[in-house]
């Protein structure tokens, strides 16, 4: 990109002269004095007289392309005090032809779907999403355009659906207590339906979205008739009560009761509080660990509800990772030589959290989270006199994030973020700020984003640090280009509350691709992408990082996905990371790789997925290759299966394994690594599934050859050090749960858990040994049973009156 292009780009943002021409479809809805029965079979009065929106438009893969007559959509809305009202007929010339399976809720699996998208302020800026499957299964969502959807986020509403002979109908009763929207009396809402007829792969919207603009809910039409409605109480109460029974060979089997309390308050029409009291994460989904033998840490999902519902403001400027919060404890304690900790902690308990998030009609997003964690301790031993001694492996702590993101010209917005850590005496406390800033023009072809942000550690040496970006974009159209520059300083730190693995550095990166708006004779979708990247050492301006990358995403006209591309670093890389000591570095030579992907359709009852890759370092003997093969099977719509085998081989790598007196001891090794994973679900109804998931993951890496790094990045051969230092690790994971939505909000879920690892450094290449070996004295077992209950306040206030 010229330098030219790069101020015309520019100007074109800041200055934001054009705007949409497309005009806007709308409808009017009206109010309705009668019940209205959520039965699919709109029979009420009501729905006879009621204005239909209709003439829908292909988003995907044809975009613009009118809807078959055969396959016409017809919706009305009506509403009352309390709720709007969905009714749809969604025609259909082969009705035995629609796809249903049945899964569990946020899941669209292999079905037709219908979804209503609501904007209550009508400012382009956050839809809240709710979708229909055929099968009867709800999925609902908060998005926007920076975010996507966020469908962590879960709302309490009543639809049904029924198959007929000409297609099928739906009918949702969505609460205003679900939405958000100003107390004007006269209520203009943004509105879109869509529609996927899911075996031809075609996605259907009521009003045109134009996919060369790429912003969504900016192009959505219009609500209009509700009038002098008012936003009800929103206060939610979710008691729980959990039994666990936890035995394994190494400790008698003992059982234990939990129970506890969130609340959702809704402190006015467009913020929410959301606050957990002696939380319970004990049912959450297992962490895929796996041998890490690099520099840093092995980062993971979030899996706990109430850090993931409804974060979109939180994750402004990736300055939070909430695994942070009650993480496993830090045992590198300073022990004597005699000493030895003989009883440690699993995690650091959460006392409480809280949440409070929103925006307003003016477009002020305001989020603020804290949570508070135990004083923590671990028990040292002294071999020599017995004695023990209790250390603190983590204080009493405070977490804490801020946020305040103002929206503007319904695609622009400018974020201000703060995150703290205060820990109770004499630890180290963390501060970061950031100020973000996300601009496009009006017709979304042209983005600037990026932002400043700064670090700030009270330790036993105080540091402060800075982080900067800029991004430049050109966003729409068949050929799009981008550029954008880091700088990182070397004091940055973000770490207490956020993830960040390398810092003093800056690096500069763009790409350009090309895509088809349109299916052609060949393909439904394609896209080909050039990227580069380059990273530099800030005190040395040495590559630290850097690769040219091509590569092609395609669908075929039958909806098979075949994906590839060629990875190629034609320069050596200083890597300031690995020898594990300041201003020490490895120089990786030049390498070539590159991988193939192919995904059939997932329409079939059979599919296959497939993923070889391989990278060859150049002029050496040296390579990592694998292979990922995932089928999956649909018995039918109840029943499904998906099995996935990764082998991948590293020849001749290159690593750190010790120190020895000065020295920086590296290895030559080989590392092969196998997982093997399974999952599958039952489901009897769209409120009650069975699932499984299973994990098998073995991974050994044996020093060949023992060498010394030396001053210039260079090895040279070590004949002396003779610790082993090869490593062996298995690890098992076995889910089986069982859950039931019994009423609205409330389930009841049961789970099976039995997992086990081991690690030592003797070298077994026998697949069978290693299995078995993994459940001799290392097996442990979880029975957990949890009900939680959801008290909507308006509702509980009239069983008390009617008491």
């Amino acid at each position: 990109m010229t330098y030219k292009f790069s101020i015309t780009l520019l100007f074109c943002i800041t200055t934001s002269f054009f705007s949409f021409s497309q005009t806007k479809k709308s409808i009017t809805t009206n109010k309705t004095n009668e019940s209205v029965t959520i039965d699919a079979d709109l029979n009420e009065a009501s729905w006879k007289n009621a204005e239909i929106a209709t003439d829908f438009v292909m988003f995907e893969p044809d975009n613009g392309k009118p809807i078959d007559e055969k396959k016409k959509t017809e919706v009305k809305i009506l509403y009352d005090d309390e709720a709007i009202y969905v009714g749809a007929l969604l025609y259909d010339d082969e009705p035995a032809k629609i796809m249903k399976e049945i899964t569990e809720r946020d899941d669209f699996g292999t079905t037709d779907a219908f979804g209503i998208f609501i904007n209550g302020y009508n400012d382009g800026q956050q839809d809240f999403r709710f979708f229909l499957t055929a099968a009867g299964g709800q999925l609902d969502c908060l998005a926007t355009e920076q975010i996507g959807e966020d469908f962590s986020w879960n709302a309490i509403w009543d639809s049904k659906v029924k198959i007929t002979d000409f297609g099928w109908v739906v009918e949702m009763k969505i609460p205003y207590a679900a939405l958000r929207f100003s107390p004007e009396s006269v209520q203009t809402w943004g509105l879109n339906f869509v529609r996927e007829i899911k075996r031809e792969r075609r996605v259907y919207t009521w009003t045109h979205v134009d996919s060369k603009i790429g912003a969504v809910i900016q192009q959505a039409g219009v609500l209009n008739g509700i009038k002098n409605i008012k936003t009800p109480t929103r206060l939610f109460l979710i008691p729980y009560s959990s039994f666990y029974l936890n035995a394994s060979d190494a400790q008698k089997t003992k059982g234990e009761f939990k129970g506890g309390l969130d609340v959702k308050y809704g402190i006015n029409d467009a913020f929410t509080l959301d606050a957990i009291l002696v939380p319970d994460f004990g049912q959450t989904k297992f962490d895929n660990v796996i041998l890490n033998l690099g520099p840093f840490e092995q980062q993971f999902n979030e899996n706990r509800p109430f850090f993931t519902e409804g974060t979109d403001l939180f994750s402004k400027g990736n300055l939070l990772y909430s695994r942070r919060i009650g993480q496993t404890p830090d045992l590198n304690l300073n022990l004597a030589d005699n000493e030895f900790i003989n009883e440690f902690p699993s995690a650091i308990n959460l006392l409480n959290a809280m949440k409070i998030s929103g925006r307003d009609k003016d477009g002020m997003g305001i989020g603020f989270l804290n949570a508070i964690t135990e004083k923590t301790t671990a028990s040292v031993s002294n071999s020599d006199n017995n004695s023990t001694r209790q250390v603190v492996v983590s204080p009493l702590t405070n977490y804490n994030v801020t946020v305040f993101d103002q929206r503007f010209n319904k695609n622009s917005s400018v974020t201000f973020i703060n995150t703290n850590v205060t820990r109770n005496g004499n630890f180290r406390d963390a501060n970061v700020t950031g100020l973000l800033f996300d601009l496009n023009n009006k017709t979304n072809k042209y983005n600037v984003s990026g932002g400043l942000k700064s670090s700030s550690i009270n330790d036993v040496k105080n540091t402060n640090g800075i982080n900067a970006s800029l991004y430049l974009a050109e966003t729409s159209g068949k050929f799009r280009h981008s550029i954008g520059g880091d700088f990182i300083s070397k004091d940055f730190d973000n770490n207490d509350l956020g993830i960040n693995f390398k810092t003093n550095y800056y690096a500069i990166y763009g790409n350009s691709n090309y895509r088809i708006l349109n299916p052609n004779k060949t393909f439904n979708t394609f896209r080909i992408n050039l990227n580069s990247y380059f990273e530099f050492y800030k005190p040395t301006n040495q590559i630290q990082s850097s690769n040219f990358n091509v590569n092609i995403n395609s669908t075929n006209k039958k909806n098979h996905f075949f994906g590839g591309g060629i990875n190629f670093n034609p320069f050596k890389n200083y890597d300031y990371y690995e020898p594990r000591v300041a201003n020490r570095f490895f120089v990786n030579p030049e390498n070539l790789g590159g991988w193939f992907y192919f995904s059939s359709n997932y329409n079939n009852k059979f599919a296959l997925d497939i993923n070889p890759y391989i990278t060859h370092v150049l002029n050496q003997n040296r390579y990592e290759a694998g292979i990922n093969v995932s089928p999956r099977y649909r018995f039918n719509d109840k029943f499904s299966l998906v099995y996935s085998f990764d082998y991948f081989r590293q020849q001749n790598d290159i690593g750190f394994i010790d120190f020895e007196n000065n020295d920086i001891i590296f290895a030559r090794r080989d590392r092969n690594t196998f997982t093997n994973a399974l999952t599958s679900k039952f489901s009897i109804s769209s409120v009650m599934n069975f699932n499984l998931s299973v994990r098998h993951y073995w991974s050994l890496a044996e020093n060949n050859l023992i060498n010394t790094l030396n001053a210039d990045g260079s090895l040279s051969p070590n004949t002396t050090y003779t610790n082993n230092k090869n490593s062996n690790f298995s690890s098992w994971n076995l889910d089986l749960s069982y859950s039931w939505w019994f009423a609205p909000g409330s389930q009841m879920s049961i789970l099976y858990r039995n997992n086990a690892a081991t690690f030592d450094r003797t070298i077994n290449k026998d697949f069978g040994s290693n299995f078995s070996n993994l459940f001799d004295n290392n097996l442990n077992h979880v029975l957990s049973i949890s009900v939680r209950y959801f008290i909507d306040y308006n509702q509980a206030k009239n069983w008390f009156r009617k008491g």
